[in-house]
């Protein structure tokens, strides 16, 4: 059977295209070592079709701002170089490059404290803020076909369905610069960035068991939740 070969930057041992610790004038980095499947090698004509979207005034100033913004996360020190903003942080910092006055906030019903919080510090930093929860439009979820024992709740309860859709449409036409997705469930985040048309950025997403922080699943899995490793026929 003949090997697929396919980008597959997770599993590469060079690193090749970070090129760090090199001068500014450096040659680009030579592909020699790279593996068989970096994307350099299989795929050289879309570096050519995306560096002539990066030629677009609007997309070059977008990135040069998110390329500034990177870097203000570090500091220089004498003993050497170390973060220092939340993602928080950078979001109004970001905002503020791109000349951004009304954010608009996606976020879970689970999570309204939070967009509260989150509201409050974006408004105290300048900015009008739209915010919409998931269950607006209260549609019991019988609308998309689910059967009463696929409910969360009791079967004969009413449970209303996550409208993601509704609230990437409601974000677009409320004047918003930009929308922030803020815990939505899997699926329904999907959705979401499938039918907002504004940037987007994701302040966080959803994980039910580890407080919102699913790297965590990942840093267990060679301990706690080994089980996640086991290989599927």
């Amino acid at each position: 059977m003949m090997k697929k070969n396919y980008p597959q930057c997770a599993k590469c041992p060079t690193k090749v295209c970070e090129n760090r610790g090199q001068k500014a004038d450096a040659e680009a980095p030579s592909l020699e070592k790279a593996p068989a499947f970096c994307p350099m090698k299989l795929m050289t004509g879309v570096f050519t079709k995306a560096m002539s979207e990066y030629d677009k005034p609007e997309v070059k100033e977008f990135a040069r701002l998110a390329s500034l913004q990177e870097a203000e996360c570090y500091e220089r020190l004498p003993d050497g170089v170390r973060t220092r903003l939340p993602r928080v942080e950078e979001l109004i910092q970001f905002a503020r490059k791109c000349k951004y006055h009304r954010l608009g906030i996606a976020h879970c019903g689970g999570l309204a404290n939070e967009a509260r919080i989150l509201t409050d510090i974006l408004e105290n930093n300048g900015f009008e803020v739209v915010s919409v929860q998931c269950k607006t439009g209260a549609i019991p979820k019988e609308n998309l076909g689910i059967r009463p024992e696929e409910k969360i709740a009791e079967p004969e309860d009413w449970e209303t369905m996550c409208n993601p859709i509704a609230q990437a449409m409601i974000i677009n036409e409320s004047g918003a610069d930009m929308a922030i997705m803020l815990g939505l469930c899997i699926g329904h985040d999907t959705l979401f960035i499938k039918y907002c048309n504004l940037p987007l950025t994701v302040l966080a997403v959803k994980d039910r068991v580890f407080g919102h922080n699913p790297l965590a699943a990942l840093y267990l899995s060679g301990s706690y939740y080994r089980r996640l490793m086991n290989k599927i026929d």
